[in-house]
């Protein structure tokens, strides 16, 4: 038998692998980037909110970028809005010195805030597509 084989109908490279022939297959440098936890909830709301989407982008083979890129988003929009939100609302090193717990709570309110609104501005909004 020989060691690869190329089938004409699919354009696949096959390698022999014991008695079987197995598709010679390699990931993108696109796919191996993380996807994170908004990421993955952008996944979860495209399967059950958006499927024809959803579909088209496996297909496509983007699903993966697309999911990094929505993350990656994510992640700096947080960023951002916490700083923000904690400078116009006076949170500053100098609470933290002196009143630990009403930092970590306020720091903790300002955070849960900011993800309310990724989640609804990029990962469930109808701009999110």
């Amino acid at each position: 038998m020989e060691k690869y084989m190329f089938d004409q109908s699919n354009s696949l490279c096959y390698k022999l692998q014991g008695d079987y022939y197995i598709p010679c297959l390699v990931l993108d440098e696109a796919s191996t980037s993380p996807i994170g936890m908004w990421g993955r909830k952008h996944q979860q709301y495209l399967k059950e909110h958006r499927p024809i989407l959803y579909s088209y982008l496996v297909l496509s083979g983007v699903l993966h970028s697309y999911l990094a890129d929505i993350d990656t988003q994510a992640r700096n929009k947080l960023h951002l809005l916490v700083t923000q939100l904690a400078e116009k609302e006076g949170i500053n090193e100098q609470l933290k010195a002196q009143d630990q717990m009403a930092w970590v709570g306020a720091m903790n309110n300002i955070r849960n805030r900011a993800e309310e609104i990724i989640l609804q501005e990029l990962i469930y909004g109808e701009d999110a597509v």
